[in-house]
């Protein structure tokens, strides 16, 4: 939301802002909850990567962890400065990670092995340096929600194929936090009018980041226990300090 104040980083040239005021708290940081809302995102994804990496799991769930530390990180940068160059490093690898998305989803079946990733990549690189020209706006939300429900239908099949009651509560817990981050991000940016006039901004924007950190998270988690149960790894879903959802896998001795 637009402000006349000091700032660090010069007049706005994002597309888009949200219901939050500009520079409230540092000339540095223009949106500051959306800003640091994005934590909770990067530590969820270390957590991630650290069990990825430990446990030995394929490497594509280590680039899946990363790349969401990459968004959070560039999602981070956008709100911090508002700028249009760095919307980029916000919505350029939110399409790089559904595509990443897809391909662990449907990589499975897929018998030809090098022409889903191939074509991923090179749809990746296109959109990259087609975004960086064209400022797509709408265009590119409704891209996003595409690439988002082209994925549904599998992790579906998945669901309904795992018998594992802890595993299932991961994906409603997937399913949860997207509702309820959606109807964040809906009235923040569609009722930032009535919000204004409220004595407490509730941000519902910075909310949103919070829940799809978790919401990542849980997809991701849910994905590892499907994908280690395909290869015969015995998953079982764990929780860290009794808390945090994690699966822990137990490989054949042959491999």
């Amino acid at each position: 939301m637009a402000d006349k104040v000091s700032s660090f980083w010069g007049p706005v040239t994002s597309t888009t802002e949200w219901c939050e005021k500009n520079y409230v708290y540092s000339s540095y940081v223009a949106e500051f909850f959306n800003t640091v809302s994005n934590v909770p995102c990067i530590l969820l994804a270390f957590f991630g990567l650290i069990n990825a990496l430990s446990q030995l799991f394929e490497k594509r769930f280590s680039v899946l962890h990363i790349s969401n530390m990459i968004l959070a990180i560039g999602s981070g940068l956008f709100h911090a400065t508002l700028q249009h160059v760095q919307q980029q490093s916000d919505e350029t690898p939110m399409v790089w990670e559904m595509l990443l998305y897809l391909y662990i989803l449907y990589s499975p079946d897929w018998h030809y092995r090098s022409t889903m990733p191939t074509f991923l990549f090179l749809y990746g690189i296109v959109f990259a340096v087609a975004h960086s020209f064209v400022r797509f706006e709408i265009g590119f939300k409704f891209h996003y929600a595409i690439l988002c429900l082209l994925g549904i239908p599998r992790m579906y099949k998945y669901y309904i194929y795992t018998a594992d009651a802890s595993a299932k509560r991961l994906a409603k817990l997937y399913v949860l936090t997207i509702s309820l981050g959606s109807v964040c991000w809906l009235c923040d940016r569609f009722l930032c009018k009535e919000i204004s006039g409220w004595y407490i901004n509730p941000q519902g924007h910075a909310f949103w980041h919070i829940l799809m950190g978790f919401n990542s998270y849980f997809a991701n988690t849910f994905l590892m226990f499907c994908r280690a149960q395909q290869l015969g790894w015995s998953p079982r879903v764990v929780h860290f300090m009794g808390i945090l959802p994690y699966v822990k896998i137990q490989k054949p001795k042959s491999q």
